[in-house]
């Protein structure tokens, strides 16, 4: 049975990938862009703003490591996060601009389960990263 704490983990976690499809969406529907090096920068951008959400809500709810900010802790958070951002946009932009999606469907939702293989492939690494790198126990 997973902990309590990957539960709060993967709640957060929903919370990131609605900032993270969010902008994902709204970045490709003020664009029309859905592949190519345009959607690899909106995935990079909506990782980011992700990320960021990320850092607040897993170090205060999570981990419970205070409110303080630590310049260590959050080099190495963002070193996790570099790590994981590195995998998720190369995944998704792998997927989405050389792999034909499996059944016929728009270039709008092959997008997004391209960057849902690209959540679903980072989120161990995260977790494992931030519990025992970033917010361990000193």
């Amino acid at each position: 049975m997973p902990s309590f704490q990957f539960i709060k983990f993967l709640c957060v976690g929903l919370l990131n990938t609605g900032v993270d499809f969010g902008i994902l969406n709204l970045l490709m529907f003020l664009t029309g862009i859905t592949s190519g090096i345009g959607y690899s920068l909106f995935k990079a951008i909506s990782f980011t703003a992700a990320v960021t959400n990320s850092y607040y809500f897993n170090k205060r709810w999570t981990f419970q490591k205070g409110k303080s900010f630590e310049k260590t802790e959050f080099t190495k958070f963002i070193t996790v996060s570099l790590i994981a951002f590195g995998m998720n946009v190369s995944v998704a932009s792998l997927l989405v601009n050389f792999v034909e999606p499996i059944v016929n469907v728009s270039p709008y939702l092959w997008a997004n389960l391209s960057a849902v293989a690209a959540t679903v492939f980072t989120t161990l690494i995260n977790f494992f990263g931030y519990k025992y790198f970033v917010f361990k126990d000193k």
